[in-house]
């Protein structure tokens, strides 16, 4: 997995999500032989909620890349070195009923511990050929990854 998101590509993602009135949010695969690093999230009433990749929204004149190594960094204190692949993205609505695009990435960081946790309760890694606990939307972005990665 060398190669890298070229700058046009980051561009041509950016303007695409601009073109369709999306606001872009980024999600990042971290690997760890296999294991994939899942966020859970402070949960508070009856329903599980399923966990998440770490990410970000996107600000206003940030990069896509910027966005994504800060993203990790401000929900794991991890140190992103590169970002490999764009894995695929989805749409959606937020909760105040605006379109959203998460946009999804396969990262390499520098290290995969320690994890610091600013915004969620717990993390896990999870075996990418597992039943994973996520949204049907993201299952899809992870099986994209597993055919990417393992073909």
């Amino acid at each position: 997995m060398s190669p890298t998101v070229s700058e046009s590509e980051f561009q041509d993602l950016s303007r695409q999500a601009e073109i369709d009135g999306t606001a872009p949010r980024v999600g990042a695969i971290i690997d760890r032989g296999g294991q994939i690093l899942l966020l859970e999230r402070h949960d508070t009433g009856p329903i599980k909620v399923p966990l998440k990749l770490p990410g970000a929204t996107v600000l206003p004149g940030e990069s896509l890349a910027a966005a994504v190594t800060r993203g990790v960094l401000e929900e794991t204190g991890l140190v992103v070195t590169g970002i490999r692949h764009h894995v695929g993205d989805f749409d959606y609505l937020s909760p105040d009923a605006q379109p959203v695009r998460r946009l999804h990435f396969a990262v390499d960081v520098a290290a995969a511990h320690p994890i610091h946790l600013t915004a969620h309760a717990r993390y896990i890694w999870a075996p990418l050929d597992g039943e994973l606990p996520v949204t049907s939307s993201i299952r899809a972005i992870l099986e994209t990854y597993r055919n990417l990665v393992h073909g």
